[in-house]
């Protein structure tokens, strides 16, 4: 026979999944605008991690990337293989979903958040192979700064 304390600890239980997966489910993403080479598998795979990660994803495929990534402001120094934006931010390469969503959620000041190159291990780039990586936070005028490191 189970106790009364099993009993509300189990329905504690069930209440916090139901209200997390509620929340999760309430979280309305902005859309994603993604400029990519049309032959780039690894930047389709990043999309598909941000489409899994609840957002909505428009893919744009162009062969002037160099243009798209000027038109937003992306500094040279920190460029990747794709340009997004999203919620009035841009982002820059294999970012992963949760950096996105926590800058949308705690910045309304417009930024870029890059991951430069193409790092092994970053959404998109799971070759079984996992690099050190940094995203970085930059604003005009400032220098970029380390926003989150991996692996954690």
């Amino acid at each position: 026979m189970v106790g009364m304390s099993s009993c509300k600890s189990l329905r504690q239980g069930i209440a916090a999944l139901a209200l997390g997966l509620i929340s999760t489910s309430l979280w309305a993403a902005p859309i994603v605008e993604m400029w990519k080479d049309p032959n780039c598998g690894c930047c389709t795979a990043w999309a598909e991690h941000m489409e899994s990660q609840g957002f909505d994803v428009k893919v744009h495929e162009t062969r002037r990337l160099n243009a798209v990534k000027q038109e937003q402001g992306v500094p040279p120094k920190l460029a990747s293989c794709h340009t997004a934006t999203v919620g009035g931010h841009v982002i820059e390469g294999h970012v992963p979903a949760q950096d996105v969503r926590r800058l949308l959620e705690s910045d309304a000041e417009p930024a870029v958040l890059a991951v430069p190159g193409m790092p092994h291990g970053s959404p998109g780039m799971e070759t079984g192979r996992t690099d050190e990586y940094a995203v970085y936070l930059w604003r005009q005028g400032s220098m970029a700064e380390v926003f989150e490191n991996y692996p954690k």
